[in-house]
């Protein structure tokens, strides 16, 4: 289990994040949703151990949390891969970095679910579309089966119907598999219909966090319920009687 115990982050002189604690456990999905600016990419480093803490830690089932072989889907997807080499080596190297034999295997059957032809992995990153390499970067991410997998906004530069299709591939995918998730969302439509659980983070703060049925029914935060009526106006949700 992922345990995010009371961490802070400091940029200079600012907190940007404040003593945040969060749990996570296996076949679980949680949420992280908030306006630009919030702090949640820089929550996602955090827990990585990417940028340093001021003060809290980051666990996995009481231990390191690099005892987990945690996995990134960045925000930015080009900027994941070395331009220099083909997208097959890059996918390929994340199961030689955890001591694992490339499972060709398992590589065609995630290229068939993110519709990949096995051609597109023999590019570079500049020579594919920024939604190609966004699924390759997802692709890469699972390729060793991890136990935690960090999502930063995965279907942003995807067009709606690849969206729910990558969504579903990752949901049923986890429910075989078992692993954790957390992910970085605007989408509060995307939160509601795959999450299990919802954190808002405002100004590095948790503002609330709890289930997402409830949170789309009745948010405990007047900021929560702006997020859930502007997801309303915009169609993202559907009215909760």
């Amino acid at each position: 289990m992922l345990n995010v115990d009371r961490i802070s982050v400091r940029r200079g002189k600012a907190l940007v994040l404040r003593d945040i604690s969060l749990s996570l456990e296996p076949r679980r999905t949680l949420a992280v949703v908030g306006e630009s600016g919030a702090g949640k990419s820089t929550l996602i480093a955090a827990i990585l151990g990417l940028v340093p803490c001021a003060r809290g830690h980051v666990t996995w089932s009481g231990a390191p949390l690099g005892s987990a072989r945690p996995s990134l889907v960045m925000q930015e997807p080009r900027s994941a891969f070395n331009p220099q080499l083909s997208l097959r080596r890059s996918v390929l190297e994340a199961c030689v970095a955890q001591g694992l034999a490339p499972d060709t295997r398992r590589l065609e059957r995630l290229c068939d679910g993110l519709e990949l032809t096995s051609d597109l992995l023999d590019r570079r990153p500049f020579e594919v579309s920024i939604g190609q390499v966004q699924r390759i970067g997802i692709l890469r991410a699972l390729i060793a089966a991890p136990p935690l997998v960090l999502f930063d906004e995965p279907l942003s530069a995807l067009d709606a119907v690849t969206q729910k299709h990558t969504a579903r591939l990752i949901a049923d995918l986890q429910a075989e598999e078992g692993f954790a998730a957390l992910v970085v969302t605007h989408d509060l439509g995307y939160a509601a219909a795959y999450a299990d659980d919802i954190a808002v983070l405002r100004a590095g703060k948790i503002e609330e966090i709890g289930a997402t049925k409830a949170f789309v029914a009745a948010p405990q935060t007047a900021y929560g319920r702006t997020l859930r009526d502007a997801a309303f106006a915009l169609g993202a949700l559907e009215r909760v009687a």
